[in-house]
């Protein structure tokens, strides 16, 4: 070093704010983040759709089925036959009377499938319950 050098330095400015205040900050926007994302998906704001419980073998000409009780469309009803038995949901679709059509028999997913007596047979999303009944 050469002579008559001052040897005292300023120290380094320091940053604005602290890493601490920082980390605490994004935690909590990260927190809250999670909050907002858990609440969303809990909400039930699918969209609904009738169900009605049709008889298969009543298929008309112009595409509609006679509805039957709904109770034909439940597992447990003896009068039930499996996934191609005569009694079937269908979904959405036109009642006109004792019939029903321009819908589907195909299930919906991710809606809310109500029937006509309010039963809620699935809920939207996948793993919903099948079967009607009260």
């Amino acid at each position: 070093m050469a002579a008559g050098q001052n040897l005292s330095r300023k120290p380094d400015a320091k940053p604005s704010g602290s890493k601490a205040s920082k980390v605490i900050t994004l935690t909590g926007i990260g927190v809250v983040s999670l909050l907002l994302v858990g609440y969303c998906s809990a909400q039930d704001d699918y969209e609904e759709v009738g169900a009605e419980c049709v008889d298969l073998n009543s298929y008309q000409p112009d595409g509609s089925y006679t509805i039957v009780d709904d109770d034909y469309c439940d597992d447990d009803h003896p009068r039930y036959y499996g996934s191609s038995g005569a009694y079937r949901w269908y979904y959405g679709g036109t009642r006109l009377g004792s019939r029903i059509g321009r819908g589907t028999t195909v299930r919906p997913s991710d809606v809310q499938i109500v029937t006509r007596k309010g039963t809620v047979i699935q809920r939207g999303g996948f793993g919903s319950r099948w079967g009607g009944g009260s």
